[in-house]
């Protein structure tokens, strides 16, 4: 799977905001806000595929994290993501 085109990553107000590119597509009533771990997932994996392996090796890498804990949060993250329509199979 891979993050869909068209949403970008912005910081507004220190908080860390995913938003659809152009005006068309602006809605502020769905804005995905994701905290500093999916921010860091979502830089790190951009244009290229990743699956929840992807996701829990990244964040053991870069978290204090066991690799269970990190694969579930993986797991939950690209559930997440899924139902934000913001990832492509």
């Amino acid at each position: 799977m891979k993050l869909k085109s068209g949403f970008e990553l912005r910081d507004v107000c220190g908080e860390k905001v995913v938003i659809a590119q152009g005006i068309e597509n602006v809605d502020f009533s769905k804005l995905i806000t994701l905290n500093e771990s999916a921010a860091y997932l979502w830089t790190a994996v951009g244009t290229g595929s990743f699956d929840a392996h992807t996701l829990a090796r990244l964040l053991v890498e870069e978290y204090e994290v066991t690799p269970e804990k990190a694969l579930s949060d993986a797991d939950t993250l690209i559930e997440v993501w899924r139902k934000q329509g913001v990832i492509e199979e």
